[in-house]
């Protein structure tokens, strides 16, 4: 009987955590413009929304306060900062209507995040149709 009740929850347990989505975790994001890692975000949902903020800069790291900021933000380290903000579930693979900021401008775009694969996110940037910004891709950090 142990066994079982022990299996059930178990079941229980692996299906409310596949139910929050392949989006949740630590991500390495890959700059759009030198190809390389800049840092490590945690994706996560908050109040029926999905966020991203930067837990951790890499050494290619060029922009660690973001100088180019208004109001809150401005001059405030990037590392524990929220970038992504306000995503809506759309499918199992897709996210949209939210925005994410971009600490080397201060700016602020609407985006779309695209589960490619189990390993990767294609994220994309942009103001106001998706043909007008620019993309990037994160990869999951094991």
């Amino acid at each position: 009987m142990k066994l079982l009740s022990t299996c059930l929850a178990f079941f229980v347990v692996s299906i409310s955590l596949s139910g929050q989505g392949k989006f949740a975790g630590v991500w390495q994001n890959i700059d759009d413009e030198d190809g390389k890692p800049k840092s490590h975000i945690q994706i996560y949902e908050e109040d029926g929304e999905l966020k991203a903020k930067v837990i951790k800069l890499l050494p290619a790291a060029t922009v660690k306060v973001c100088t180019a900021c208004t109001g809150d933000l401005k001059n405030k380290p990037i590392e524990g900062m929220v970038l992504v903000k306000n995503m809506k579930k759309e499918s199992e693979k897709v996210y949209t209507g939210g925005e994410i900021l971009n600490p080397k401008n201060g700016k602020t775009y609407d985006c779309t995040m695209t589960l490619k694969d189990e390993n990767t996110i294609k994220l994309r940037g942009f103001i106001g149709i998706s043909i007008m910004g620019k993309t990037q891709y994160w990869k999951r950090v094991k």
